[in-house]
């Protein structure tokens, strides 16, 4: 019988946590829903505002600003995706204050000292990263994709010996759109890896030194990042690598300061010890360690006997 009760007790708080969650999804996905109708109702305007890059480029040439409509319900879905863009952003901070709602009660105080200025960072470094694309890398990229075009010979009355292809822009307006949010996502994402290093180092995951260590390794990754998120253009790729290996650089530096401040209250408090400092070398960067020793010996166990 105390079997029985031992296991109804653990059980419950369990379930507290279970409906505390639904209670926190309700509301953020209420949230969402109301302010995705909120950006359906002026889907129009936040379209307008959005191909302000390409409408600058393409009267710079002395062109008309148009997009097409190549499906029948292209329209349709181009406003549910605008609807599920201005939704998502708008209804971020209620969301976000849910996600803390729900995560708070788990937490000592110090912990969320720790923790809630994270969570306003988070969204400004995002909306750093999204005016930066906006702004400064989509401009550079549609004068690059413009520049391709050509007039085409114009046929009158009289002959022309030698006629030339004329390549003319006819974009479609949902292709346009996606290229625009894959650029905004992207580099808002991007600009979330000093709130992301600096939290990871704030609970000892990583550290100041280990990242030092693995920088060449970041940079073949930053490469290939830039790649992938970016169309085929070298101007937007070398763009996103310098600005994420800067953020990387700015990462370490405030890894840095948290190793610091952590340093000083423990030495305040009387807790630290200068073997602390042999305790708190990266594991990332021991494991690239190991593997780089065991390439140098060429892959030949008698070689890594003879070191040991």
């Amino acid at each position: 019988m105390s079997d029985t009760n031992e296991i109804e007790d653990s059980s419950a708080p369990l379930i507290e946590h279970l409906a505390e969650l639904r209670t926190r999804l309700i509301y953020s996905v209420l949230a969402f829903i109301v302010a995705m109708v909120i950006c359906f109702t002026v889907w129009n305007p936040i379209f307008n505002f959005l191909t302000q890059p390409l409408c600058a480029a393409r009267i710079a040439d002395g062109a008309d600003c148009g997009l097409i409509l190549i499906k029948l319900q292209e329209g349709f879905f181009l406003a549910i995706s605008i609807s599920l863009l201005g939704g998502l952003i708008l209804s971020f901070p209620v969301i976000s204050f849910q996600m803390w709602r729900f995560v708070a009660p788990g937490l000592y105080k110090n912990e969320k000292s720790a923790f809630l200025p994270f969570m306003f960072a988070s969204p400004i470094m995002f909306f750093l990263g999204a005016s930066f694309a906006f702004y400064v890398v989509t401009p550079l990229a549609f004068d690059f994709f413009l520049g391709f075009q050509q007039e085409g010979t114009l046929l009158t009355e009289g002959e022309v010996a030698n006629t030339t292809a004329g390549i003319a822009f006819q974009g479609s307006a949902q292709e346009y759109l996606k290229l625009t949010i894959k650029f905004i996502v992207a580099f808002g994402l991007c600009f979330q890896l000093p709130v992301l290093l600096t939290l990871m180092g704030k609970a000892g995951l990583v550290s100041a030194k280990g990242l030092r260590g693995v920088r060449k390794y970041a940079v073949v990754g930053i490469l290939l990042l830039a790649a992938l998120v970016t169309p085929p253009d070298v101007i937007t790729q070398v763009i996103l690598f310098v600005v994420v290996y800067g953020l990387y650089e700015i990462s370490i530096q405030l890894v840095a300061r948290v190793e610091k401040q952590r340093e000083e209250r423990l030495r305040a408090e009387g807790l630290w010890f200068e073997d602390d400092d042999d305790e708190d070398e990266d594991p990332l960067a021991a494991e690239f360690d190991e593997d780089d020793d065991d390439t140098s010996a060429g892959g030949d166990p008698d070689a890594v006997n003879k070191d040991k």
